[in-house]
């Protein structure tokens, strides 16, 4: 897209792209993103959380509804709280490569999200409020039905460390990343990715990978990034994200997702 022609998809990273560190959208965000949408294009949220963390966020989401969520796991109609489409992880294998992983760092601690629940063993330690149907149990028990991610935490590492340890563990059986430095690697189906549920979903809006444009920050977006007809980096992204990526923006907290929109759109 170097003859700079207005894209007709804009897809996004939430948590350290568009949304800033204090977790808010800003009013300038918020105007760019309807803007985009009044002129024509298509935007979608892609993201690692779960479909429950899109609720507060409907507004965004535009006249098709829906919301790329978990990694690429979930196609989540956001206005009807309902999982369009899923890719889960089968609970055998989930529960095999658990199980090795644990077997070569005993002190990680497992959880799980379902389309429609979150589930963590006794000791997890989550950054976040638990809601308020949270399925506490063994990784046996949590993993006795398909899952659309299998989190796993470690009391001290950072992601890229922890990321390191359990790759070669899991081998082509699952598909792992993470979303940031908080020592947390997110586990899905083999052949998951935001890459994979943003190419269903442009072909199904009749717009091709040229005519779309991407932001992210972390690991689990760069499959997305390479998608993309151009690719942007907030400049707070990780340095593999920002070594990859077609153009470097303004970080999440200067509004680099609007900047660009702005620029492009003529906002």
């Amino acid at each position: 897209m170097s003859d700079r022609r207005t894209p007709r998809l804009v897809a996004t990273d939430l948590d350290g792209t568009l949304v800033h560190n204090d977790r808010s959208i800003t009013p300038r965000t918020k105007r760019a993103v309807l803007a985009v949408q009044e002129a024509g294009a298509v935007f979608v949220m892609v993201t690692a959380r779960p479909p429950r963390w899109l609720h507060d966020l409907d507004y965004l989401v535009g006249a098709h509804g829906v919301a790329i969520v978990a990694n690429g796991a979930i196609l989540y109609d956001v206005p009807r709280r309902k999982a369009i489409r899923t890719r889960l992880i089968d609970p055998g294998v989930a529960l095999e490569v658990a199980l090795a992983i644990r077997a070569e760092i005993p002190e990680v601690e497992f959880a799980i999200e379902r389309s429609d629940r979150y589930g963590q063993e006794p000791k997890y330690l989550n950054k976040w409020p638990t809601p308020d149907d949270t399925l506490v149990a063994e990784v046996e028990e949590l993993l006795s039905e398909p899952a659309a991610k299998l989190l796993v935490r470690h009391p001290s590492w950072h992601s890229d460390d922890l990321l390191a340890r359990i790759a070669p563990l899991v081998g082509g059986r699952v598909a792992a990343s993470h979303s940031g430095g908080h020592s947390l690697v997110e586990i899905s189906a083999s052949g998951v990715s935001k890459a994979a549920m943003l190419a269903d979903f442009a072909a199904s809006q009749g717009i091709p990978a040229s005519e779309t444009i991407a932001f992210g920050d972390s690991l689990n977006d760069l499959p997305m990034l390479a998608w993309a007809g151009t690719s942007y980096g907030v400049a707070n992204a990780h340095a593999e994200v920002l070594a990859a990526v077609d153009v470097v923006c303004p970080s999440n907290d200067e509004d680099g997702v609007a900047t660009v929109l702005e620029d492009l759109f003529a906002l």
